[in-house]
Formats: C-alpha cells, sequence, structure tokens
C-alpha cells in the first residue's frame, strides 16, 4: 500500500510526497487530485483529519484510508513500548503542542502560522521508524490504522449528520417549557417552577441556579445537605422537592438542547455535532461541540429517519467486561460470557446468585470498589476468575507505585503527574495525602486498561463497518448509502434505505465478530450485539424494536 503524504504550503498550496517523487499542487486542486488517485488505494498521510477531510467530503471525496499525525503523534509519545527519542526531529515541538481542529466551515487554510504548514511526510518517516523499532510493532501499527480510521468516522458523520426534525424538537421544547423566551429570559415553564419553590422555601427572590442561594433555602428549611445534586435532592422530604427537581431537569434540557441548541447545530434537516477522536486518555470518543456524546432522552423523538429510510441502531452486550475476561485469557469468565448476557452466563454458571450480584461484582473489579456489597461480591469473585481480576489488580498497584500502564494494542495512560495536574517528582509532602493520591491513580490505572481496550475494540469495529457500509451501497456518494450517523462508545447508529436494513444488521454483527478476532485472535469471547431496526431514533431497543444477535 502506498502512502501519500499531504503538508499545507504558504500561497494556498499543498506539497504533495509519495514513494517516487515530490512536488506541490494548487490547494484548489486538491479534491481532484484525491480523487484520482484513490482508486489506487493509497493511505493518506496528513497532519489532522479535522482539518484536511471536510473539504475532501464537501467536494464529494470520500477516502477509504488516512494516517492522522496528530493522533498518531501523541499516542506513540505515550505509548511505553516506544522509543519517544525516535519521534523528535524538525518541527517535532510543534507536534507536540498540535491539538484538535475546532469546529469549523471547511477550509484548508485555516491560520497562517507554523501549525498550518507541518512537513506531513518527515513527521510520518519519524513515526514509521519508532514503531518500526518496537517490540510491539504489530499491535501499534494495528492501533494507529484503526485510530486513524476513527478520525474518518467522525469527519464523515459530521458532514452527513444526523437526520433531525426540526419542526418536532420545537414542539418537544413548546410541550415541556413554553413557547420560546426572548433571549436572557426563562421559558414561562420554568418561571412557573421557579414561583412554586420560592413560594415552598418561602424566599421570594431565590435564585434556584445560584449554589450558595439554594443551599441557605435548604437549611433554613431544616434541611442540613452538602450539595444540591439530585441525588442529594431526592432523600429529602419537602414540599419543595419535587418542583425543584422538576425545575433543574427542564433547566438542563433548555441549557443544552434547547433552541440556542438548534440554531447552532442542526441545518439543512440534519444534527451535525463535532466529534474529538481520542478525547479522552483512555481512547475513547468526546464531542468538542453539539453535545453528540450525550444525548438526552428528551429529545431523541426529534432524530427521525428520512423517508424510506430507518435508523439501524446496535450496541454490543456489557463490551467492557467481555473486553476483560477476552483480554485476560481468562476462560471461566470467557464461559460466562457466551451469550447475549455475561451477568447471566455468571449465575448460570453458578459464580454468583444473582444478576445484580455479578454485575456488582465485575464493575467493582474494574472501577476499584473495596466496601459495600460491591466490594464483597469482588472478594469472592476473583477466587473464581482469577487471570479477569488479578489483571486489573496488577494495573491497580502498578498505578499505586506511580507507573504508567498499558492498552491491549499499546496506549499508554497519563503519568501520575499528567493525570493529577501535578510534576510527578513533586508530591505532596503529607504522606497521607500522597498515598491517597497513589490509591487515586491506582483506580484509574485499573479501569484504563479495561477501557482503553474496549475503545480500541470499539474502533476497529467501526473502521470495519465502514467499509462494509460503503460496499453494501453501490456506486452513489456517502449519504446515498448506508452510512454512520452516531457513535456512542459501545452503540452505533445508521442511516439506511429500509431494503437495507437487515443486511446493514448482519454486516454490524460480522464487524463486531471481525474486531474480536483481530484484537484477541482465538479468545473464545464473543461481542453479541442488539439491534434495533427504527424510524425514530427514540424507540432504538423498545418491544417490538430489538433484534438480538442470533
Amino acid at each position: 500500500m502506498s502512502r501519500v503524504a499531504l503538508s499545507r504550503l504558504p500561497g494556498d498550496r499543498v506539497l504533495v510526497v509519495d514513494a517516487t517523487s515530490s512536488h506541490e499542487i494548487a490547494a484548489a486542486d486538491l479534491a481532484a487530485y484525491v480523487a484520482g488517485r484513490e482508486a489506487d488505494a493509497p493511505r493518506w498521510v496528513w497532519d489532522d483529519t479535522a482539518r484536511w477531510y471536510p473539504p475532501l467530503l464537501a467536494a464529494g471525496v470520500r477516502v477509504a484510508r488516512c494516517q492522522d499525525l496528530r493522533l498518531t503523534h501523541h499516542l506513540l509519545r505515550r505509548a511505553p513500548a516506544v522509543d519517544g527519542e525516535l519521534l523528535e526531529g524538525e518541527e517535532s515541538a510543534l507536534w507536540h503542542r498540535l491539538g484538535p481542529s475546532a469546529p469549523s466551515v471547511p477550509a484548508l487554510f485555516a491560520v497562517d502560522d507554523a501549525s498550518e504548514c507541518l512537513r506531513a511526510d518527515l513527521e510520518d518517516a519519524r513515526q514509521l521508524a519508532a514503531v518500526a523499532a518496537s517490540a510491539e510493532a504489530a499491535r501499534l501499527t494495528l492501533l494507529l490504522a484503526a485510530e486513524s480510521a476513527g478520525a474518518l468516522v467522525a469527519a464523515e458523520m459530521t458532514y452527513a449528520g444526523v437526520p433531525w426534525r426540526v419542526d418536532v424538537h420545537e414542539r418537544l421544547l413548546t410541550d415541556l417549557l413554553g413557547p420560546r423566551p426572548p433571549r436572557g429570559a426563562r421559558p414561562r415553564g420554568l418561571e412557573e417552577l421557579v414561583q412554586e419553590v420560592r413560594r415552598a422555601f418561602d424566599a421570594p427572590g431565590l435564585n434556584p441556579d445560584s449554589r450558595p442561594e439554594l443551599l441557605a433555602a435548604l437549611r433554613r428549611a431544616g434541611l442540613e445537605v452538602g450539595d444540591i445534586r439530585a441525588s442529594t435532592l431526592r432523600t429529602l422530604d419537602h414540599p419543595g422537592i419535587a418542583p425543584l427537581l422538576r425545575y433543574k431537569q427542564l433547566a438542563q434540557l433548555f441549557s443544552t438542547n434547547g433552541w440556542a441548541w438548534v440554531d447552532q447545530w442542526v441545518s439543512g434537516g440534519r444534527f451535525r455535532p463535532s466529534y474529538q477522536p481520542a478525547g479522552s486518555a483512555t481512547g475513547r470518543w468526546s464531542s468538542n461541540g453539539g453535545g453528540a456524546l450525550s444525548f438526552p432522552a428528551q429529545v431523541r423523538p426529534a432524530a427521525v429517519a428520512d423517508e424510506g429510510w430507518v435508523f439501524v441502531v446496535a450496541d454490543v452486550a456489557q463490551l467492557e467486561p467481555r473486553v476483560l475476561a477476552a483480554m485476560s485469557g481468562d476462560r471461566a469468565l470467557a464461559r460466562s460470557a457466551r451469550g447475549t448476557d455475561l451477568y447471566q452466563g455468571m449465575v448460570d454458571d453458578g459464580a454468583v446468585a444473582s444478576r445484580n450480584d455479578a454485575k456488582l461484582g465485575l464493575l467493582g473489579a474494574m472501577y476499584g470498589a473495596t466496601s459495600g456489597e460491591s466490594g464483597r461480591m469482588v472478594a469472592g469473585l476473583t477466587r473464581r476468575y482469577p487471570e479477569a481480576f488479578g489483571l486489573v489488580e496488577r494495573a491497580a498497584r502498578a498505578g499505586e507505585r506511580g507507573e504508567a500502564v498499558r492498552t491491549l494494542l499499546g496506549r499508554g495512560s497519563p503519568s501520575l503527574g499528567e493525570t493529577w495536574e501535578l510534576d510527578a517528582d513533586e508530591a505532596p509532602p503529607d504522606p497521607d495525602a500522597q498515598a491517597r493520591l497513589r490509591r487515586a491513580y491506582g483506580r484509574f490505572t485499573r479501569n484504563f486498561v479495561v477501557q482503553g481496550t474496549g475503545a480500541e475494540w470499539a474502533l476497529s469495529w467501526i473502521a470495519d463497518l465502514r467499509n462494509r457500509l460503503w460496499r453494501l451501497g453501490g456506486s452513489g456518494p456517502l449519504v446515498s448509502r448506508p452510512h454512520l450517523v452516531l457513535f456512542l462508545h459501545d452503540e452505533v447508529v445508521v442511516h439506511t434505505p429500509a431494503a437495507l436494513a437487515e443486511a446493514v444488521a448482519a454486516e454490524a454483527r460480522a464487524a463486531a465478530a471481525t474486531a474480536g478476532r483481530l484484537l484477541f485472535r482465538d479468545a473464545p469471547v464473543d461481542f453479541p450485539l442488539t439491534v434495533s431496526t427504527v424510524r425514530s431514533y427514540a424507540d432504538a431497543g423498545k418491544p417490538g424494536a430489538a433484534h438480538p444477535a442470533g
């Protein structure tokens, strides 16, 4: 497979470097150039997919493969199996500082500074050398390819957007909040709740959005609490609590997915969020615009497929416990994982008395529970599943010693200093404080190895599914074929012509199986999906919509 490196140059020019040549082209000619060479299936090498790919998509050009040097640079710098000195060289200080592109109108040149004209071919050579010199070159190569494919998926999902009915969304808001208020004012429904809360607490000027004011009002009413979280408020007995909880719920909807959100993030009948691949330390994605990874149930009815199209919604059951079973090689836990419900499998295997016990024990092991019912279950299950529970325990002990840990494919955890925003060489002088810090880091590393490997499985899944959907859809452009429109850690949403829904579901399952084999080879763990075919995203998972993996 050939590699073609693209670098921006001053004057709206692009430097193109491949194995045999180096030449310049005009930025205006780039889309035609890429389309012409795509037939040879090269790997396009560039500094940041979020800068290069949107203009190509806008011009109707889809690429099959890329190397996102920004993502892979940061990944390799932290990878324990990589000699970081091999990444040093010309412009490396700029690569160290290069952050994700901000959402913008697709444009090739955003800022005229040094970071906009980085030499992709030079950085690519350094990264290839660093991987080749590693004892884990094969795993790292897979990880970099998956990470870069994820960046392509992210850009394509933003381009395609989630079909969104503005009229439905605004009707939902009006039903819940009242008519759209003037800018800076509360909706009528919220204002009525504010008045009800003020009367209940005999506080005419109370601002329920002010933590100090609300705490003072609660304490005057004889309710001694230290915070105003909903979980705390629900434990209180007072006539003002019900309207206060309702206010907090609706105020959150108004601020995060109200009319202003619609104005900013929905255009042309599509919700177009901005994703940030590897936005968290474990490799999980985040969102740097639109809040796509936190999709409130209250507005999901507005996500409606186009006429003649449907959503195929697929999510994997208990991803992280399955990943733990596979990566640890724990055959007993793997046996329990054969089926759609791993927790029930543990019950059937005689490991625990109830499904709830199984869930408490496994989640407790992955998140470091040491007390209460969860801690008790961890102690018992450690004897039953020694390889799985031993893996996370070793990761925790490494973290408590201040050591970094790694995922299956080689992503390294942040150091103790990076995680807690202090210099690791300047530990707190108080020994008790230092011990607490190291225990907290141990809980982080305990979960990191499983959550990070789960993110690698999910990246491999969507990378394969992306290509399967493209082949399934005939010869039209991206949005005329089945295409991914949403990705939520362990769930995907595909927008597809209704006639292809069954084929899409089959491809989603096949891609999940392929991802499992790719990462875990012959480990006896499956990754079953629950698949729903629906017109509205709000109906996913409801009776009659879900079709468990067969």
